[in-house]
Order: C-alpha cells, then structure tokens, then sequence
C-alpha cells in the first residue's frame, strides 16, 4: 500500500501541476482540502479523472462517499486498492 500511496501522491502533483511540493513532502494522512493541501473541488474532479484513468476504477456518484475516499493520499490509497480487488 506505501507504494500505491507515493503512486498516488506523484499523480496527484502531475495531475494537478503542483510544482512547488514532492511526494516526499505530503503526509498520507493530511487532509487533501480545507487546511490540509488546500484543494477545491475543480482539483477533486482533476483527480478523480487521473485516478479513472490511471488505476480504470469507478467513482461512485454518492458526494459523502467521494468526500471520504478524497480525505487523504491514505483513504485514496484504501479506496483503489479495495476497487482493483473487486474487479
């Protein structure tokens, strides 16, 4: 799962042009919005689309779901992991 989580964090920079920051720098467990990196929903739909892409797993449609598997590198981490197995 680490390596899935610095995939994630690398994907996360080069999907969202983050140049000022490395994976080394973002904790898995910071939060991805509000105080954490500071997100906003424009770079939620970017990187959801990057993870479509890259990792082929469905999103579902339900906001309280997304807001959670978005919370951090750690819950994206658990969310593809558990959508790679189910399929």
């Amino acid at each position: 799962m680490v390596n899935l989580e610095q995939e994630l964090k690398q994907l996360l920079i080069e999907a969202l042009n983050l140049e000022d920051i490395s994976p080394e720098q973002i904790d898995s467990g910071t939060p991805l919005f509000g105080e954490g990196l500071g997100l906003d929903s424009i770079d939620a739909l970017e990187l959801g689309v990057a993870i479509r892409r890259k990792y082929k797993v469905k999103m579902d449609a339900e906001p309280a779901t997304m807001r959670h598997h978005f919370a951090s590198i750690a819950n994206l981490a658990r969310f593809v992991e558990g959508a790679r197995d189910s399929t």
